[in-house]
């Protein structure tokens, strides 16, 4: 098999406003032809750097300091710009992990998409077209014709991913950098989507570059296994072994972080802190300070890489030590006694139904929509319902009905009793009152947080507005508890939301949920661009806050190990419609309408057998 991709000693640097940070440090990876090489690790670990490094496609902050990249035979770092035109998008391509931010606002799908065919190919403007709408076809959009004309804000998370796929693979790369490209898909959309991404593989020897936090993906995918921390690989070997044999004790937490129904009402084994800042100066093992096995060795020297086989290398001094081989967790902790705890109804949504209309004026008359037709549920006080079901079901709409968070032009009718007052009923002051008891984390933090705004404003600015009884003294210690409570540095809180990475930027998102102490939270995604062990770190802190205080959970999602873990009821959508709904436990392990069954029939199942 040859080499389709091999990089040698790549450095790069980020300047910061805390200083110089070494973003990737000393990277080295071989990819073969028709490979998919896996890089994984935690937000902030170095994983886009390296993405967007090979592309040369770095924020201006950002400068290559070392290192080779050669595709088949050519050295892209000695291109010029005019050559790596040539280069992107028809040698390597790139699925960015916010499609939002990627996409072009002012232009339509369909002129992206023939953007990237025209500048590859010759094929003549009819052609084309075919083209571009078998792309949107292959990667489950609907109505991929009407779709042609559409605009980025037109579409649903799920559809805008789906969209940056088709671009990415419009020209047929030779490689391609996926860079989480399933995170914002429902189960269904991502299976066809990796089927999609295999069977291109087999056709033309793609290679393939996998940057996810989805394990049970890697597992199914992946020919090879990297696992980053702190700017460096700690551990690569194939996905067998990686799965089977992790000998990293950073890969073993991983392991065990990850959420499922063996699990539910126990803590997962998060893994506590964050990732060091990259601007210090590093003496000894970069993972030390978390991990729970760490002796004096461990920070005594720089670590090197360690074979344990001709494809299995490992960054840990105690590798070899007998007592690393069969590492015991950490006990987990019984949940917390919910005997006192009130379980009567908080939320009771009647016959919900939700219209858009769309179009009008001097064109023509008003189309209208129906994204949500008819659905009835309850919330009970302290508990959680997972609302599951494909990109553009109406999940997104539910939750943002609630909060009234539509556009004017929405038509919603029903009733939504929350503490005895119907929310779609409420104006003005009520209707702001009403904020203090129920809140939404969006499933894109990048556009919901103020660009021009410190984490501690943002964090605050609900704090003051709702709340303003609150002492200067308890909204500081608040804050302090709060951020920590997510997983992020104290110094986050004077930083700028573009400083920080998706996950992170999601976690801050997160906090100011939490930071008006709600009933009801509806969680849009909010694990979605989240890594296993800071989802862990959530899913902990949303069921201790759960267990402590009541608040209850609508909790929109694609990820059923997430809903095994920590819903009480699930209910199934389906083009506007509530097709099934019950108990977590029912649903998951006896559903009866077909959609759901095909639905959890979908769902990536980590591998850890040899077979």
């Amino acid at each position: 098999m040859s080499q389709q991709l091999n990089v040698q000693n790549l450095v790069v640097d980020l300047q910061t406003e805390q200083g110089m940070a070494r973003a990737v440090d000393a990277l080295h990876l071989t990819l073969q032809k028709g490979q998919t090489f896996a890089l994984v690790g935690e937000s902030g670990c170095g994983k886009s750097m390296t993405a967007l490094s090979l592309l040369r496609l770095l924020p201006d902050n950002a400068v290559i300091q070392n290192g080779k990249v050669n595709l088949n035979d050519v050295d892209v770092f000695d291109l010029s710009e005019k050559q790596m035109r040539s280069i992107r998008g028809r040698r390597i391509s790139i699925i960015f992990q916010e499609p939002s931010t990627s996409l072009n606002p002012v232009m339509t799908v369909g002129d992206q998409i023939l953007e990237v065919i025209f500048q590859h190919t010759d094929l003549p403007a009819e052609e084309a077209r075919k083209r571009a709408i078998e792309w949107l076809q292959k990667v489950g959009l609907p109505e991929p014709e009407r779709r042609m004309g559409s605009y980025p804000f037109e579409l649903s998370g799920g559809q805008l991913q789906r969209v940056m796929i088709a671009i990415a693979l419009a020209a047929e790369p030779d490689l391609l950098i996926a860079d989480e490209p399933t995170t914002a898909l429902d189960v269904t959309i991502q299976a066809q989507i990796l089927d999609l991404l295999k069977s291109l593989q087999q056709e033309r020897g793609m290679a393939m570059l996998l940057i996810t936090h989805d394990l049970a993906v890697v597992s199914g995918m992946a020919d090879q296994v990297a696992l980053m921390y702190a700017g460096q690989i700690v551990e690569v070997a194939s996905a067998a072994d990686f799965f089977v044999r992790p000998s990293h004790p950073y890969a073993k937490l991983l392991l065990q972080a990850l959420p499922g129904e063996d699990l539910r009402g126990r803590q997962l084994a998060a893994i506590h802190g964050t990732v060091p800042p990259l601007t210090q100066t590093f003496k000894g093992c970069r993972f030390a300070p978390r991990c729970p096995y760490q002796t004096e060795t461990c920070t005594d020297k720089a670590v090197a890489m360690t074979a344990l086989s001709d494809t299995h290398n490992v960054r840990c001094v105690r590798v070899h030590d007998a007592s690393l081989q069969s590492l015991s967790l950490p006990p987990l902790l019984e949940r917390a006694q919910e005997t006192s705890l009130d379980h009567s109804v908080l939320l009771s949504v009647k016959n919900l139904s939700v219209t858009y209309s769309m179009g009008g004026g001097v064109l023509g008359g008003k189309k209208t929509f129906h994204a949500v037709k008819g659905v009835s549920f309850d919330i009970q006080k302290g508990q959680t319902l997972a609302l599951v079901g494909e990109s553009g079901c109406g999940k997104t709409t539910i939750g943002k009905s609630l909060l009234q968070l539509l556009t004017p032009q929405t038509e919603v009718t029903g009733q939504a009793i929350l503490q005895g007052q119907d929310l779609f009923q409420l104006k003005g002051q009520a209707l702001q009152a009403s904020r203090k008891q129920m809140q939404i984390i969006f499933q894109n933090p990048f556009a919901s947080l103020n660009p021009r705004m410190r984490v501690q404003e943002i964090l605050e600015e609900g704090m003051k507005s709702l709340h303003p009884e609150w002492s200067t003294d308890q909204r500081k210690a608040d804050l302090k508890v709060l951020i920590d409570q997510v997983g992020l540095r104290a110094d986050a809180l004077d930083r700028y939301p573009h400083e920080f990475s998706g996950g992170q930027r999601q976690r801050i998102a997160i906090a100011r949920a939490l930071a008006v102490k709600p009933s009801l939270i509806v969680c849009d995604e909010p694990t979605s661009a989240l890594d296993v062990s800071v989802q862990a770190q959530i899913l902990n802190l949303l069921r201790e806050l759960q267990d402590h205080l009541g608040v209850s959970y609508l909790f929109v999602t694609h990820n059923i190990g997430v809903v095994a873990y920590l819903a009480d009821r699930v209910a199934v959508m389906h083009a506007g419609e509530m097709v099934e709904i019950g108990d977590a436990s029912q649903i998951l392990n006896n559903p009866q309408h077909a959609y759901t069954k095909s639905l959890l029939s979908a769902v990536p199942q980590l591998n850890t057998s040899l077979s």
